[in-house]
Parts: structure tokens; sequence; C-alpha cells
């Protein structure tokens, strides 16, 4: 379990500097230069993300079961992560109204891809993972939507096709992992 903790605090860490420490992030991007701060960041989230694999790969070895998840649980977590692929589609295709909705769906988009596997997922090694980035998402999105507030920000307005290719794009995404490599990847076949 350190393996995955020590992971989760190196990979959530690095993309929580511009939440909780925006001005010392602008200082060392300053000093640094761009390709140098997005170096160190990349290689610091790359670093998280294999110890999160590694740890929670691990963990699984020896699960310690805290509930198991109701009936129906899995066919729930593929609807909420369909949404959540929708939402962090949505965070990058311009001129949605997804986006102008929401805010910030990408936060949205992992907040509810983690409340999906908490449901599927009784075991303390999942809760530890899916927990720490749902309250990592959650913060996030409660953060930046109080900044946008304080700041006036007002989001484009969207328009049909931009709603289509962030729908039809997120559920593309996600028939592909479901699918095909979260099997692959991670073990485990969400549809048998």
């Amino acid at each position: 379990m350190a393996v995955l903790i020590l992971g989760l605090i190196a990979f959530l860490g690095v993309h929580s500097v511009r939440l909780v420490a925006e001005p010392w992030r602008a200082a060392q991007f300053a000093r640094l230069g761009e390709q140098r701060w997005k170096g160190l960041y990349s290689l610091v989230s790359l670093i998280g993300f294999v110890l999160i694999v590694w740890g929670y790969g691990i963990a699984r070895r020896s699960p310690v079961l805290l509930w198991a998840p109701p009936v129906g649980a899995r066919h729930l977590t593929a609807l909420l992560v369909a949404i959540a692929f929708i939402l962090i589609a949505a965070a990058y295709v311009p001129g949605n109204h997804i986006k102008r909705a929401v805010g910030h769906p990408m936060y949205a988009g992992v907040a509810i891809w983690a409340i999906g596997h908490l449901l599927a997922n009784g075991t303390i090694n999942a809760v530890v993972l899916f927990g720490a980035f749902f309250v990592w998402a959650a913060a996030g999105f409660l953060i930046w939507r109080g900044r946008d507030s304080r700041a006036g920000v007002a989001y484009p307005a969207g328009t049909t096709a931009g709603d289509l290719k962030a729908v039809v794009g997120g559920l593309v995404a996600w028939a592909i992992f479901a699918f095909l490599l979260h099997g692959w990847l991670i073990g485990v076949k969400p549809f048998g």
C-alpha cells in the first residue's frame, strides 16, 4: 500500500500545485522556463503514475475487502464512466455547451469516474486509489469554480457541433477503453 500512496502523493501532488500554490508555481515557471518546468512536471507525473500502477498491482495480490459491491454496480459504473469520458472530452473540444455549463469538465469527469469505481470496488486499495482521485477532483472543481466566480469568468457559448464532438468523442474513447483496453491494461473486463 505504501507504493500506491507514494505514487498518489507524487502524481496528485504535482497536479495540485496550481490549486494550492499558484504564486510558487508561477515563480518556478519563470525561474526554470516553460520547457524545463513542463519536463519536471511530466517526469514527476510519470513517476507517480508508474508508482500508482505498480502499488495498486501489489495491493491487488492480497485485497482487504471492506464491502461487497451491490448488484448492478458494474452497470452503474459503466454508465458513470461513459459520462465521465464525455465530460473529459468536453474539456478539450472547443465551443461546447457542456464546458460552458460545468466550467471545469475535466475535474467533474474525474470525480464521476472515481465515484463509479468506488461503487464497483470494495477493497481498501480501491478506496485509497479512487477516493484520493475523488477528493482531488472535487477539491479542484470547487477551487476553480470559486476562482472563476470571483474573477467573473464566463465561458464562451457552445454550439451543437461542439456538443456532438464532445459526446461522440467521449463515447468512442469510452467504448475503446471499456471493451478493449481496460481488460488488457487493468486486468479487469468491465463487460465480462
